[in-house]
């Protein structure tokens, strides 16, 4: 099974981009009926400012990101389209609400699972967890809006 990020073409983002090769290059994996799975393992620089911790930063980065291109996947799915496949749409964040339940280990493997909500023409609503060792540690609402092919295009320099 592909990462959903492997047929978003031209994604750069910090987060989850395939073609940006110093960021956190997180893979969500699509299961259908409006949810995705991924998980992360962190590095020792991803830390928070005790080092055995995540940082709230990164943590947010990697449910916001997963909730979007779960937002992303979903709309292929409803459209009876092969991800990736035709006319590219694209999503980004018009709101994220992070709640921080608990301290994340940055020791071992971060699981994240994002749902689907709501759906209208312009939005998607995802709720989106992030868990280690099992404990979910912070949760987040993701508001994805579909965004115009213009929205892609670089302004002139």
């Amino acid at each position: 099974m592909k990462a959903i990020q492997t047929y978003i073409s031209g994604n750069h983002c910090y987060g989850c981009g395939p073609e940006n090769k110093n960021g956190l290059n997180l893979k969500s994996y699509w299961q259908g009926s409006g949810v995705a799975t991924a998980s992360f393992v962190p590095q020792p620089f991803h830390n928070a400012g005790p080092e055995h911790f995540l940082n709230g930063g990164i943590i947010s980065t990697l449910l916001d990101c997963h909730g979007v291109c779960t937002a992303w996947a979903d709309a292929y799915d409803r459209a009876g389209r092969a991800l990736g496949s035709g006319q590219l749409m694209w999503y980004a964040t018009g709101q994220l609400c992070v709640d921080f339940l608990k301290p994340t280990p940055i020791t071992g493997k971060i699981a994240l699972v994002a749902r689907v909500g709501e759906v209208t023409a312009k939005k998607t609503t995802v709720s989106a967890e992030l868990s280690a060792d099992g404990e979910v540690c912070a949760v987040a609402q993701i508001i994805a809006v579909r965004v115009p092919d213009q929205w892609l295009e670089k302004p002139p320099q």
